[in-house]
């Protein structure tokens, strides 16, 4: 069986693996014979304050490290996630990222408006299983107004939400994390953040449902018929007369009948299309089909995303290298700690060399006392990294509206494995500095 044969996981567990094994020989070989533990102990509690610095510098270095690249990775997942129920997404031509971030995460844009009869032949083409138009620009507070279809909406809460889907126009379904109760009315401002005019639309609109948790900027988001947005602005509702008239007679005996069929010439436009096809060959195509110089633009989210990961691997490589010069940096720092400790019990090692105490064992000592603060710095920074990126999950979480996981891994273990097995293997220096300590001086000092 070779390397690649492997699982990633064994593969990292081998390498966490090979990583703290020469560790293991060089202690085998100090220590073989000798029991330097109580000694070590007593240095411990004679010089704790100083020790209990030192073990703090190496878990804030190993926590630091620890976190940024847990978070990085757990940043990467959650927006992959976020963009799961968007197979394609049907634009006028501009940047794909901008169209992404508005249509996928919500984020406000001006873009230009495919027409009615481009809606038209991107709902009517093979193997489109939906076509939801998206409306942007209005907001409740913190939370954008999106004005879609009610089957966009199932599609994202991949089921029915709590309460009811809006029936009628100025019916909404809220997101789980929307502070709107059902049964609670609002106006929605124009606009959003502060420059949102909030007496632009003296139209009220009721909570009828909620959707389920989705992870996704979504969940901060108040959906309602894109009848609604466009109606609210004075412009036509996407519906010819007779559609209208039709819906007025049936609305005094049932629920409004809202979404598509649309009818090209009465069709306000869409800055974006959600298209879910029905097999993966088919999002292709309609990806080929709708992709037109000067007409349109269609994009696979998760594409589109995966050359921002590009980008974020290479500002993964820089975070982990600043990891790893700031922990070396650390390094350095117990490194030069360990020789004024060795130079503050240089009396008691020069009393043991007098006794007739082997060198070896002396570099023992010294070298199981360096473990001791360098293994608990990392056991403790493993701890702190772990809450660290739990923290930073949650800000981020809130900050973005995506969901985004605290995740922790053998890349984090490696990380440390690497750096302790660095910091012991310097270690070894102030223990054998410790063999040339001139006896008598010491004695006498």
């Amino acid at each position: 069986m070779s390397w690649a044969d492997l699982t990633p996981n064994t593969q990292d567990a081998l390498i966490f693996v090979a990583l703290l094994l020469p560790i293991g020989v060089l202690g085998a070989v100090l220590l073989r014979g000798y029991a330097p533990w109580s000694l070590v102990g007593a240095m411990l509690g004679r010089f704790r304050w100083t020790a209990a610095i030192f073990v703090v510098v190496v878990a804030v270095s190993v926590a630091m490290g620890v976190g940024l690249i847990a978070q990085e990775r757990g940043l990467r997942i959650g927006t992959a996630r976020a963009a799961d129920g968007f197979d394609i997404v049907v634009t006028a031509p501009g940047s794909e990222v901008t169209m992404m971030l508005a249509s996928v995460y919500l984020q406000p844009t001006d873009a230009p408006l495919l027409d009615g009869t481009t809606y038209a032949a991107v709902a009517g083409a093979a193997h489109v299983a939906l076509a939801a138009p998206l409306a942007f620009g209005d907001s409740v507070g913190a939370s954008p107004v999106v004005g879609t279809t009610a089957d966009l909406v199932t599609h994202l809460a991949k089921g029915p939400p709590e309460g009811h889907m809006f029936e009628a126009e100025h019916e909404a379904v809220v997101g789980a994390l929307v502070p709107l109760a059902i049964g609670e009315t609002f106006e929605p401002a124009h606009g959003v953040g502060d420059g949102a005019d909030h007496d632009a639309h003296d139209v009220d609109f009721v909570v009828v449902g909620r959707m389920p948790l989705t992870g996704t900027p979504w969940d901060n988001a108040v959906v309602v018929p894109i009848e609604a947005v466009w109606g609210v602005h004075g412009l036509a509702d996407g519906h010819d007369a007779d559609h209208d008239h039709a819906h007025e007679a049936e609305h005094e005996h049932g629920p409004e009948k809202l979404g598509p069929p649309f009818d090209p010439a009465h069709f306000p436009g869409t800055p974006a299309i959600v298209i879910k096809a029905d097999s993966l060959a088919a999002s292709y195509a309609l990806r080929s089909q709708f992709t037109r110089d000067r007409e349109t633009m269609a994009f696979f989210p998760g594409a589109v995303l995966s050359q921002l990961y590009g980008i974020m691997g290479d500002l993964r490589a820089a975070m982990s290298l600043m990891a790893l010069v700031s922990q070396a940096l650390v390094a350095a720092s117990v490194l030069v700690g360990l020789f004024i400790l060795t130079r503050l019990f240089a009396r008691h090692l020069a009393l043991l060399r007098a006794l007739g105490a082997p060198g070896r064992y002396l570099m023992a000592v010294v070298w199981a006392f360096s473990g001791v603060l360098l293994g608990a710095g990392a056991v403790l920074g493993l701890g702190g990294g772990v809450l660290a990126t739990w923290g930073l999950s949650r800000i981020l979480s809130a900050r973005t509206g995506i969901a985004v996981p605290a995740t922790f891994g053998w890349a984090e273990l490696n990380l440390v494995a690497g750096f302790v097995l660095v910091a012991m293997v310097l270690a070894l220096l102030p223990a054998v500095a410790a063999l040339r300590l001139p006896v008598l001086a010491r004695l006498r000092a």
